[in-house]
């Protein structure tokens, strides 16, 4: 059996499975990319070179340390994301994107980086593995507000979590859902799964995997 290891990834590669080295937890390849509700965690990855097609910049305002490739989603997200921001400020709720598409590069160096400023495990509590970030689908961003204090507790974070899924959004990664999504609790990050099945995984209060497991 041949075996490659890529950033601390063991790729066995006659059966299409992936071995995290520091956990030995065996990754499903994901087969379903052009799906809005394909899983991507730390159990299922993403094909090897994995680029989404009709990635566009969203006409919203990003904060000025974001990329030129941050601030690009998959077209109809884009689109999404416009209606979102528009309505809350209609309702006096200003958001900023802060990251949304990133590359296979750019999510290792990321998590190398948290991985040196912080220690592995707390960068696995936070950070994907490249290959396993949901911002290398396009279908994803994460927000913040003006004060740069995207907490629980603020308007706009509240606002989001009440309203996201009617742009066809979830809080990815919702509270007290940490031991399903395997992260901590991110109000900022949403993903987008289209307005349907959005609300139907905020109104049985649901995270994508439980939603997936159900389908």
């Amino acid at each position: 059996m041949k075996k490659i290891m890529i950033s601390g990834i063991l790729i066995l590669a006659t059966t299409g499975m992936f071995i995290m080295k520091d956990q030995g937890i065996p990754l499903e390849m994901n087969k379903n990319t052009k799906s809005n509700i394909m899983l991507v965690n730390k159990n299922n990855s993403l094909p090897d070179g994995y680029v989404p097609k009709d990635l566009v910049k969203p006409n919203i305002k990003f904060i000025d340390s974001s990329t030129e490739e941050e601030k690009q989603l998959n077209a109809t997200v884009a689109n999404a994301i416009e209606d979102l921001f528009s309505k809350a400020k209609e309702e006096g709720i200003i958001f900023l994107g802060t990251s949304a598409y990133r590359s296979y590069e750019t999510q290792k160096e990321v998590y190398q980086s948290r991985v040196k400023s912080q220690g592995i495990i707390k960068a696995n509590q936070y950070v994907a593995k490249p290959g396993t970030s949901e911002h290398q689908t396009g279908l994803c961003i994460d927000l913040t507000n003006k004060d740069r204090w995207f907490v629980e507790a603020t308007k706009e974070a509240t606002w989001l979590k009440e309203n996201a899924h009617e742009f066809g959004f979830i809080i990815r990664y919702p509270k007290s859902k940490e031991a399903i999504t395997q992260k901590e609790y991110e109000p900022w990050h949403i993903r987008y799964v289209g307005k349907d099945i959005a609300s139907d995984i905020y109104n049985n209060n649901l995270t994508l995997e439980e939603y997936s497991q159900e389908k």
